[in-house]
Parts: C-alpha cells; sequence; structure tokens
C-alpha cells in the first residue's frame, strides 16, 4: 500500500472510488483488481486522485479567479463561452504542480518503469468525478495525452489534463446536467500506452447499439489510435458475436462488416513532444479487417466477463498493442442509452413514400426525420447553425454538441455506428446516417431533406419532405394465444429489432434475400468464375471474393452470417429457414447468373424449388448451401434452425434431395437437425401421408398452393382477379394439409400471405387447428389481437407472453 496522499494505483481502486478518482479510473481500477485473474487485460497505471486538483488550486489561491471567470456565464454565446473557457484554463494551467504533488507522481511513474521498463510510454487520461456516471455518460468532455515518456512531459500532460476541466464542450455539458463547476473535480489516470498506433484499436458495447437487444457483443474497430473510431474520423470494422451460444462453447462470429478505414493515426515527431497525424491506410489493409475472429472472439469474452461483472450493459474501449500483440481494454463504462428502452414499447418509424436518394450510410436510430439542411464545414461555422435543421458535416467532435443537441438529424461523411455523431445522435433519441461519404457534397444547405433510418442498417438521406408515419404499440402484458404466432423475415438487418415483436419463432426466413442483398452473386458463377462471359460481371465478382480465399468461401460465410443473425435474433426460439427458393429469370438476373441458367417461358412453374437441388445444373450451388447452413447449426451453434425445401412436386424428389443433404452433412435427425417442406402443391396434400415419413412438418405456402389449386399464375397481371386465397377450394386444400400433419404427429404451420392480408383467413386457420401461422411484421400485433378474440370463442385459454428483456 503506497503511503502517497494524492496516489492511487489501479489495484488499490475500486468502483466505490468514483468520488475520489472519477468515473473512468474508478472502472480500470475495479477490472485492474476484480477481473484480471479471468482474463480480462487492463494495463496498469495509477490515478491522481480529485484531492490533488483541488489542493493544487488551493496552493495556488485560484479559486477567486475561476470564480470570475465563470460566473455568469450565458453557455448559448458561443463566442462568451469561449473566451471564458480559455480564461479558465489559462488559470489552472498556470497554477502549476506543488513540489510535494510532483514528486508523488514522478515516483508513481517509477513504479510503472520498474514493471514494464525504463521506456515505457504513458497515456494520461482525464477522469472527472462527474464523469462516466449512470445518469451521465458523455465521452471526450476533458483532453487526453499519449506516448508521454520522460519526467517534464509526463508533469506538464498532467497541467493540461486538470486544465481541460474547462474545455468548452465540458463547461457546456456540466451547465445541461446541473452540475456545480466548483463541485466537480478532475482524477488524472497514467497507465501504460498500448501502443495502437501499430495495430488497431476500437469501441464495443455489449448489446446491440440500434435495438437494444441484449444477447450480442457489437465491436467496431480500426488501424490505428482510438481517436478516429470514437470521433467518427474512419468507416470501422464491425463485428457481432452471440453471448448464449458463446456461452455453450461455440466460437464463431456472428456476422462481420468490413469498414473502408481510409486513414490511421499514428505518432509523428513534433516540434517539441509527439503528436499524433492521420495517414493513409495502405489498401491491402484496407481490404482486410483490422483484427483476427480469435482477436474478436477475446473481446467478445472480456465484453461479457466486465458485464457480469457490473450487473448491467456496458460501453467499453480496446486497443491492440502492436509491440507485445495483447489486446487491452481501456476503458468501461455504463451503456445509457439503449439499454433503457423499454422492451414492453413497440415503437416504428414508417415512411409512406419514396424520393430522390441524395446519400447513404449506416443508420443510427431507427427513426424519421425532416428538416431543413445545414452543411457545417468546421467549428468555425457553428453558429451558422439554427435549431431543427439537419446537421450535415465531414464529421463531428465534442465541441460540436451545443449545436447537436438542437438537429433534427445529423448526417456525416465518416464514421462508424459508434463514432462521436452516432453516440450523440442516441442520447438525443434523433437519427443519424454516418459514413455517408459525399453527404456534405450531395446535400446543399437550405434544401428539405428526409434522414431515415427505419430501414435497416443503411440509412438515406432523400430529398424534400417525405411523409411517414410511427406506430407505437404497448405489448406489455399481452397473452399470446394457443395458436403459434411466428414471423417471415428475410433482411438480418431488421432481425434484432423484429425480435421484440411478441412472437414464437420465424416460421419462414428467406434465404434468397440474403443471397440477393449481401451475395448478389450467382453460386455457380462464384465457382467458375471462367466460365462469366460479361467482363463487367467477372469484376463485379473480383470485387466481392476480394479478402476471400475463393467463391465457396465467400458464399458459405456470408450466408450463414445472415441467415445466422436471424436465428441468433430469435434464439432460442424456431427459426424455420427455407432453402433458396428463386425461380431461373431470378437466379439469371445475379451477377453472372445469365450463363447458368435456362431461358423458361414460364419460371414460375419451372426450374424451381426441389427439382433444382439434386440437379446436375445446380447441385454445387445446393452443396453451398448446406455447407452454410451445417456452419449456422454446428459451428456457431444455433440449432434452432429448421430447414424447408420449398416446391417438392413429388415424392422421389423428396428422397433424393434428402439423400444429397446427407451427403453434405445435414441428416434429417442427426444433431436435432429437423426437415420441413412447404406444401404448396395439390400433390403434397393429396399425398400428404407418404410425405410426411420423410418430413417433420410442413408450412403450407398458401401463395402458390393457390395458384395451382386454381390454374392462376400469380405473376400475370391479366388474371389477377382469379387469384384468391379464400377460394373455398384452396381453403379444403389448406384443411386437408392440417389434419393431414395431425394425423400424422408432425408440425403445420403456414407461411402464406393470407393471414397477414385477411383477418377471416386468420380465424379460419384458428378453427380448424393449424399448429402456427407465420405473418408479416407490420401485421402481428393485430393478428394475435384477432387470433385471441377467436380463441376465446372457442374456449380456448390463452397463454402467457415472456417479455424479452
Amino acid at each position: 500500500m503506497s503511503n502517497d496522499k494524492f496516489i492511487r494505483f489501479f489495484d488499490q481502486l475500486g468502483i466505490q472510488d468514483v468520488p475520489l478518482v472519477g468515473g473512468k479510473n474508478a472502472s480500470l481500477g475495479e477490472m485492474f483488481r476484480e477481473l484480471s485473474a479471468q482474463g480480462v487485460r487492463v494495463p496498469n497505471g495509477f490515478a491522481i486522485t480529485a484531492e490533488a486538483y483541488r489542493y493544487m488550486l488551493d496552493a495556488a489561491g485560484a479559486w477567486d479567479a475561476l470564480h470570475e471567470a465563470l460566473d455568469g456565464l450565458d453557455p448559448d454565446d458561443m463566442q462568451d463561452l469561449a473566451r471564458r473557457g480559455k480564461r479558465a484554463r489559462e488559470i489552472v494551467y498556470g497554477a502549476g504542480l506543488p513540489k510535494d504533488l510532483a514528486a508523488e507522481i514522478i515516483g508513481a511513474y517509477r513504479k510503472l518503469q520498474a514493471q514494464y521498463g525504463e521506456e515505457v510510454s504513458l497515456a494520461v487520461r482525464s477522469s472527472a468525478t462527474a464523469e462516466d456516471l449512470p445518469n451521465a455518460s458523455f465521452a471526450g468532455q476533458q483532453d487526453t495525452y499519449l506516448n508521454i515518456r520522460g519526467d517534464e512531459s509526463l508533469l506538464d500532460a498532467c497541467r493540461r489534463d486538470f486544465a481541460s476541466l474547462f474545455t468548452d464542450r465540458a463547461i457546456h455539458y456540466r451547465i445541461d446536467r446541473g452540475f456545480d463547476h466548483f463541485k466537480v473535480a478532475l482524477s488524472i489516470g497514467v497507465m501504460k500506452m498500448v501502443r495502437s498506433d501499430l495495430a488497431a484499436s476500437g469501441v464495443m458495447f455489449s448489446l446491440d447499439t440500434e435495438s437494444g437487444f441484449r444477447d450480442v457483443v457489437f465491436i467496431t474497430g480500426a488501424y490505428g489510435l482510438g481517436e478516429n473510431v470514437v470521433q467518427g474520423a474512419v468507416d470501422p470494422d464491425e463485428f457481432d458475436v452471440h453471448k448464449p451460444t458463446f456461452a455453450l462453447g461455440h466460437r464463431a462470429v456472428l456476422r462481420r462488416s468490413l469498414g473502408d478505414k481510409a486513414v490511421k493515426m499514428v505518432f509523428v515527431e513534433g516540434q517539441t513532444r509527439l503528436t499524433t497525424r492521420n495517414i493513409p491506410t495502405p489498401k491491402a489493409d484496407r481490404e482486410r479487417f483490422c483484427i483476427s475472429d480469435a482477436d474478436v472472439l477475446e473481446l467478445a469474452a472480456a465484453a461479457i466477463k466486465i458485464e457480469q461483472h457490473y450487473g448491467r450493459p456496458m460501453d467499453m474501449e480496446w486497443a491492440k498493442d502492436g509491440i507485445d500483440g495483447n489486446i487491452y481494454i481501456v476503458q468501461a463504462r455504463p451503456e445509457t442509452v439503449a439499454s433503457r428502452r423499454r422492451a414492453s414499447v413497440i415503437e416504428r418509424y414508417v415512411l409512406d413514400g419514396r424520393g430522390q436518394e441524395l446519400a447513404r450510410g449506416r443508420s443510427v436510430g431507427e427513426k424519421i426525420a425532416s428538416g431543413r439542411a445545414r452543411v457545417i464545414a468546421d467549428v468555425a461555422h457553428l453558429s451558422e447553425f439554427q435549431p431543427g435543421e439537419v446537421l450535415v458535416a465531414d464529421t463531428t467532435t465534442p465541441d460540436w454538441e451545443p449545436v447537436m443537441k438542437t438537429a433534427a438529424a445529423i448526417v456525416t461523411n465518416r464514421g462508424g455506428r459508434t463514432c462521436h455523431a452516432a453516440i450523440i445522435a442516441r442520447e438525443l433519441g434523433i437519427p443519424a446516417v454516418v459514413g455517408a461519404g459525399n453527404a456534405t457534397h450531395a446535400v446543399s444547405s437550405g434544401e428539405t431533406v428526409t434522414v431515415s433510418c427505419a430501414e435497416g442498417d443503411a440509412g438515406k438521406v432523400y430529398h424534400d419532405a417525405v411523409p411517414f408515419h410511427v406506430d407505437r404499440v404497448e405489448v406489455g402484458d399481452i397473452a399470446r394465444p394457443v395458436t403459434g404466432i411466428m414471423i417471415n423475415i428475410g433482411n438480418p438487418d431488421i432481425a434484432f429489432k423484429t425480435s421484440f415483436l411478441p412472437n414464437d419463432g420465424v416460421g419462414l426466413a428467406r434465404m434468397e434475400f440474403v443471397i440477393n442483398e449481401t451475395i448478389k452473386a450467382h453460386p455457380l458463377a462464384l465457382l467458375h468464375s471462367e466460365k462469366v462471359s460479361d467482363a463487367h460481371a467477372r469484376t463485379a465478382i473480383d470485387r466481392l471474393l476480394c479478402g476471400y480465399p475463393d467463391g465457396a468461401s465467400f458464399f458459405v460465410q456470408r450466408l450463414s452470417e445472415g441467415i445466422g443473425t436471424i436465428a441468433a435474433a430469435f434464439w432460442p426460439k424456431p427459426v424455420v429457414v427455407r432453402m433458396s427458393d428463386f425461380k431461373s429469370n431470378e437466379y439469371a438476373s445475379l451477377i453472372g447468373g445469365a450463363d447458368f441458367e435456362p431461358d423458361e417461358s414460364n419460371p414460375m412453374i419451372g426450374f424451381r424449388g426441389a427439382s433444382r437441388y439434386a440437379h446436375p445444373a445446380y447441385a454445387e450451388g445446393f452443396r453451398l448451401e448446406c455447407l452454410a447452413m451445417k456452419r449456422v447449426r454446428e459451428d456457431m451453434g444455433l440449432s434452432n434452425v429448421i430447414l424447408m425445401l420449398p416446391f417438392v412436386r413429388r415424392v422421389q424428389e423428396a428422397d433424393a434431395v434428402l439423400a444429397k443433404m446427407a451427403e453434405f452433412g445435414l441428416k434429417r435427425g442427426e444433431n436435432g437437425l429437423q426437415i420441413y417442406a412447404m406444401c404448396e402443391i395439390p400433390n403434397n396434400v393429396i399425398l400428404i401421408d407418404q410425405f410426411a415419413k420423410r418430413f417433420d412438418g410442413f408450412s403450407i405456402g398458401s401463395n402458390d398452393l393457390t395458384q395451382l389449386t386454381l390454374g392462376v399464375d400469380r405473376d400475370s397481371d391479366i388474371v389477377a382477379f382469379d387469384y384468391d386465397e379464400r377460394d373455398d377450394g384452396v381453403k379444403e386444400m389448406i384443411r386437408l394439409a392440417v389434419e393431414g400433419c395431425r394425423r400424422n404427429g408432425i408440425h403445420s404451420g403456414l407461411c402464406g400471405q393470407a393471414p397477414s392480408d385477411y383477418p377471416e383467413m386468420a380465424e379460419f386457420l384458428v378453427e380448424i387447428g393449424i399448429d402456427t401461422m407465420s405473418l408479416n411484421p407490420d401485421t402481428v400485433i393485430a393478428t394475435t389481437q384477432h387470433v385471441l378474440a377467436v380463441e376465446a370463442r372457442l374456449g380456448r385459454k390463452p397463454r402467457k407472453l415472456e417479455i424479452q428483456s
């Protein structure tokens, strides 16, 4: 135990010491002391206490001058704020460090040198006593000084850090939050410098920042020092890890997104000391992820342990040391936005029209807002911004916060979902589009724009005011009907958010959506690009495969991550994944697809579904689909996935496809694998007793069953008047299918459009005793309530809803 009056090493600190050393240092000490033995690596260091700050000002007699500088400040007068803040910083820096305090700091420095070597460099970081608290978390208020070496450099950095308690942004923040400038003090953390300038760094959360979904760790990272990720100067790499399957021993990244990472921040020699500078990231590095999967999983393990220790979702910063190769946690604070959302209230913003798209980036906030755009080039022009406008900028820093809080929405050229602009937008509850690339050129000051973050991961900026509405539904104690209510979904980007709807799992996960949106190329074109005749298509395939060893690896990883994200969102509820159900013309429209597909006059009833899977013309593509689903279930551990075959015309065809699946590692019954079939061809109903021996359940596709029962091509407008799922013949087919499933003891469900569109069809399905119906997300609440009413009339008692935390 040290006898120092103003120094506390991390092993002497815990979270209870916030009043003494501030939130950042208290948390670092807590983790260093309590979690190091569990493998959470925190660089050692010491805190200079808040009492040292008060002692310094007492010794210099500086309090009166500080009062004179700050009393009567108008925080909305930016010029007055800048003038008074500058004077306050000069007073604190000029106070100097008393000799006994300086001696204690140098003595503690010697102990770090004894541990890490004489040449150890230091990070000098602020830790205010009103920072990183559960109800007050605003990053970047005070300054940080990096790669400090030598006694005089350390003492000067400490003086500058104490003075940074009065940055303009910190002064404004304290006034907003009602903190007294003279009751808030600054502690300083001095710790081993993690040389991420030679490797990578970033930010991670123990939940999904957009939806508040608790079952993932969300990690962002880029090369170099972490300032670029925090401030949004780069578009970072992103990773998700699923916590429940991680706890079961599965070690796989759930999904990932390659960021541009155009620049990296490194150290350069300045005139008087080392400074930081952004330099271009080499092209080869930009085209690969900044950390390995092993690094991602190590970070996820640390995040889970930190969250469990604190008992709440956490916001953490990490850095990888390019010298020793280790990953360190350099900050952890409570997450204060997404974790406070009420899970029992579903709020959904919906565009009612479309406009000309001006820019797109990554969405933050899941909301929509319209307003007059204001392009701000730099901090000197902030005074031009008017409340209620849409702020458009290259990037933002904490100095922008006073105007950001008055914006209707925020758009930036650079940054990822954990950058400064994104964090502040979430705190303010406004939509933001970050990493939009050319937004400051594509959007003009004065034009009206609509910022939409309600369409998945892609945030869009539209010209003019596009109409929209907000659906708010209280689902608090809504009961569950006996009939299972499942959800139809194809887009992994909205899976986490959609999972909060009351549901019994996913009745239809559309594989073709993932292929179309994230793979984009025909699977056989990926395997045999030399057979692709179009030069532009070959170039596009080369771009897609950048960073992957081959086309097969690309397809399997991308498809497994897309489907895996949906399965993780609804874990451990069943997620029924339909194998690809493109028609030949749709396959041909994929990149390179025209060289591998027949030209059919009526592809609706042509080479589609199960008929493709064992056929030599597509067997290689089906193998890739099976390998991806095997990876989802076995490597990723998402065993809640049930596979479903579409358009199985004949019993012999079912046998051939099931044999092919077993050959590719997906054998029905092994590792609990269930395989369903779509019931959408009259032959499926007629021979249901034979089909039932081969499958674990049927999901009725009312769209195709209707067209084949009535002989109506549902793609043909001219006979659309004859297409009606409510026709007595179609309903009889559905009834026979449900009865056949019940007779054979297998699952019956329906995943077509009918119950979403027609309440009377939902009522019919309840009356015939179907096990589940799968609905579009926007009809889940209304249909659930209708089904409950029907079941009450039939004397069935509802189940109780399990609210997702």
